[in-house]
């Protein structure tokens, strides 16, 4: 079965239609500030109506206060809420409770124990997105949407214990092997499909969609990993 697909960041009409005509299951609106790709409720919810009922709408937030929650619910009412800061695990369970909808937490990585702290949060997420954490030091690093990949061997104790979406510096190019590799439940992608910071390139996405919509996962360890890369 093919693996899912997010676009992520959409603020045009044109990349939108891009990403739902090439078969996303899910695209991405950003209300967090400091990104180039954030978006007013108001905005997003225009887009969301052209999306719904051809792909889940998706709200991302960066520890969220409750007034944004509410303001963005309203006018966007989003299938799927994700949750990019630091909120802890009674936070993302009482969001979830609050607003109805499955709540997908994103995981920062850099080695396995970072991934493995998505058993803290099992019974309050229902999905998990695992991104890069931003090097140490990394000018205007944001949660996420860096373009930087990590080491996805420290995927290999939740591979198979939870659902999730791979993200970080994925791109047309290499898409396919992540999928191969990693056999995710869905990939993310935001700034590999854009021209400059928050310019999605409608020819980008829909080329990472036939290649994402095209990859056929296989499960490998980390000693076949190490093995490809000597």
């Amino acid at each position: 079965m093919a693996v899912e697909v997010k676009i992520c960041g959409l603020m045009s009409e044109a990349a939108l239609g891009a990403a739902l005509e090439g078969g996303a299951d899910y695209v991405g609106f950003v209300f967090y500030p400091p990104s180039p790709r954030s978006l007013s409720p108001a905005e997003a919810g225009r887009l969301a109506q052209l999306a719904r009922g051809r792909a889940q709408v998706v709200a991302l937030f960066v520890d969220p206060d409750d007034a944004l929650l509410d303001g963005v619910m309203r006018e966007v009412d989003p299938d799927l809420i994700q949750l990019h800061g630091k909120e802890l695990p009674e936070r993302v369970a009482a969001i979830k409770a609050e607003y109805g909808r499955p709540v997908m937490k994103a995981i920062s990585v850099e080695t396995q124990a970072d991934a493995d702290r998505a058993f803290d949060y099992q019974g309050a997420a229902d999905l998990f997105l695992f991104d890069a954490k931003p090097p140490r030091g990394m000018t205007g690093a944001l949660p996420g949407g860096n373009g930087i990949s990590f080491d996805w061997r420290s995927l290999e104790g939740v591979r198979g214990r939870v659902r999730f979406m791979l993200s970080g510096g994925l791109n047309p190019g290499n898409v396919a092997e992540a999928i191969r590799l990693v056999s995710p439940d869905a990939v993310d992608v935001s700034s590999g499909v854009e021209v400059r910071p928050g310019e999605k390139d409608p020819a980008l996405i829909r080329e990472f969609l036939r290649a994402a919509k095209g990859a056929i996962g296989t499960v490998e360890t980390s000693a076949d990993m190490e093995m490809r890369s000597v």
